[in-house]
């Protein structure tokens, strides 16, 4: 496949997990591939998993809550590059915990790697988005519009990168810049999976409630976040798109945090 032949992919988060499929979806599809992450070790892992399928990539270390990390990071892609097409900011933190046992710490540390993080990434960015045509991608997370026992603090920050995309959608567009969130609901497989559904109790519930009756794929998110990069989905941007099987039309995953002690 070479529907992104010739087009510039930069992905934060991209050595791991559903960030690094979405980044190898596109380098299977042609596009030339640039990921960050705070691991230098997992960094050189990934690029090479993605030259490894004949495309062109490169990354380097960076935090996500350092802005001036970022903006490296995204010049060097660029003069490595040229301009980018499609952005995807993903990088996440999150944990089980209720609200009255999450200390200032903790609560911070998730906000400023969604919130703050996904605000640099496309801060630091935009100077070297192609105008028009560049697409951005935010990976969010159901928590953003369902309120979730146990997940007070990424509710908030899932529903501020939201409305963050909404924001930039408004205020990007004009320049042909389109910018959506992906929400991903239960991908099996992954860190963040492992950390809300910890048990096997709790992954019975997790499918249970889940109208489809499987949790998702890894392909199934990249998947989607090709159609909305492609130009198929050209007149698209400030949507929040959940590929989740249903799970947000369904209360009960808010008794998640039934597993957690008091």
């Amino acid at each position: 496949m070479s529907e992104f032949a010739g087009k510039t992919l930069f992905v934060s988060g991209g050595t791991s997990g559903i960030n690094l499929a979405v980044a190898q979806h596109f380098a299977g599809c042609g596009a030339r591939v640039f990921v960050i992450s705070r691991d230098p070790g997992r960094v050189a892992a990934a690029v090479q998993s993605l030259r490894d399928l004949g495309a062109e990539a490169d990354g380097m270390p960076a935090d996500v809550r350092q802005y001036d990390q970022v903006a490296a990071a995204v010049t060097r892609c660029a003069e490595l590059f040229g301009q980018i097409d499609i952005l995807v900011s993903g990088a996440a933190g999150n944990f089980l915990a209720k609200a009255q046992n999450i200390s200032s710490n903790g609560f911070r540390a998730v906000m400023e790697i969604d919130v703050l993080g996904t605000h640099h990434v496309m801060h630091a960015a935009f100077s070297h988005l192609r105008k028009p045509g560049a697409s951005i991608l935010n990976i969010s997370a159901p928590q953003g519009s369902v309120a979730m026992v146990g997940q007070a603090h990424v509710c908030a920050a899932k529903s501020g990168i939201d409305m963050m995309t909404r924001a930039l959608a408004l205020e990007w567009g004009p320049l042909g810049i389109r910018v959506n969130s992906v929400s991903p609901g239960p991908i099996e497989g992954t860190e963040g999976q492992k950390r809300l559904v910890p048990n096997p109790a709790a992954v019975e519930e997790r499918v249970n409630a889940i109208p489809l009756k499987r949790m998702g794929t890894l392909a199934d998110v990249a998947e989607l976040c090709a159609f909305l990069a492609s130009d198929r989905a050209n007149y698209i941007t400030g949507a929040v798109i959940p590929v989740d099987g249903g799970t947000t039309l369904n209360p009960t995953p808010t008794r998640m945090g039934q597993f957690l002690e008091d």
